[in-house]
């Protein structure tokens, strides 16, 4: 008898010490996002905030500074279980595919990658102080325009204007984005141009600052970049009286099959769950919504999928 409870009382130290364990244990998920400083990395910081909060500390995310997507894409082929990244849905199927940047480096660990959400889309900005009179594309001839240097916004920015018929015909200044808004303020450029979240915090100065306008484009210009229509809401910006129809880059949060799709359930839940409390701190998440997942080009993973069929949020055949 004496024995008996012995036994019967080290299986119940044994069993709540298991419980506990299990009850303590933590999911440590590591995310890639931008360079340390930028907006993309701050968004970064408040999922890992948002996370925590959503799944009451049981997933913790650690912040890990990138130097841009193609680095996070390369990197889904070493990493394990506990990676998520950031990069646009074009730049995985180009990885797939084995194209552009990615040709001759192709790896069948990136036919793994799965979407979970999308966050902030790269939206175009061409910002034009009201003083210069431009208010289109046109105007935009004999103005001087900062477009800065190796961005993606600088890249896009030339290419517009290519396609809109003002190559060689806009002066280009030759200084940083750094400076965009201290030049605009003393006149040395007619406009900017810049990509990023919105409100984007260098067009919100801008406009508090200096009345501008920030151009819209037709839908034939829309079609023509090949890239995504966007609105910006009316009042997004100082002086901004309708809306502003411009083109972006989708941006979505992906990780591989090698996580377990509890982990991707719970990770896409707190995201969406705590999306109205990230909107009320930071403005830039209000521009992010469920129809946002059309702009995810391949799978989404299974853990993420069984979110969205709960939260009725449809996918396409494709995704699943």
């Amino acid at each position: 008898m004496f024995r008996s409870a012995i036994k019967t009382t080290l299986v119940l130290a044994a069993a709540t010490g298991v419980a506990a364990s299990s009850a303590g244990a933590e999911t440590r998920v590591t995310y890639k996002s931008a360079k340390a400083g930028s907006s993309y990395y701050q968004m970064g910081v408040e999922i890992a905030e948002a996370v925590k909060k959503g799944t009451d500390g049981d997933i913790i995310v650690t912040i890990e500074e990138s130097q841009g997507s193609v680095q996070n894409v390369m990197e889904a082929r070493a990493r394990g279980a506990d990676y998520v990244f950031t990069t646009p849905p074009a730049l995985v199927s180009l990885a797939q595919q084995g194209k552009a940047m990615f040709e001759g480096k192709g790896d069948p660990k990136f036919a793994e990658i799965r979407a979970l959400f999308p966050i902030p889309s790269l939206t175009m900005h061409f910002v034009m102080s009201k003083a210069s009179g431009v208010e289109d594309f046109a105007g935009m001839e004999g103005k001087t325009v900062l477009l800065g240097k190796g961005s993606f916004g600088a890249t896009e920015g030339e290419k517009y204007l290519g396609l809109f018929g003002l190559e060689g015909k806009v002066n280009l200044a030759d200084a940083e984005l750094s400076n965009a808004v201290a030049a605009l303020k003393n006149g040395q450029i007619d406009g900017f141009v810049t990509a990023g979240s919105w409100p984007a915090p260098n067009v919100v100065e801008a406009a508090a600052s200096v009345d501008v306008n920030v151009l819209s484009l037709s839908p034939e210009q829309v079609e023509a970049t090949k890239r995504t229509a966007l609105t910006i809401p009316a009042g997004t910006y100082a002086g901004q009286d309708t809306d502003i129809v411009t083109t972006s880059l989708p941006v979505v949060a992906y990780t591989t099959t090698a996580m377990d799709e509890e982990t991707a359930y719970q990770l896409t839940k707190a995201f969406w769950e705590q999306k109205a409390a990230m909107s009320d701190a930071a403005p830039w998440w209000k521009g992010v919504d469920t129809a946002l997942m059309a702009n995810v080009t391949g799978k989404v993973h299974p853990g993420a999928i069984r979110y969205y069929k709960e939260a009725g949020v449809e996918l396409a055949d494709g995704q699943m």
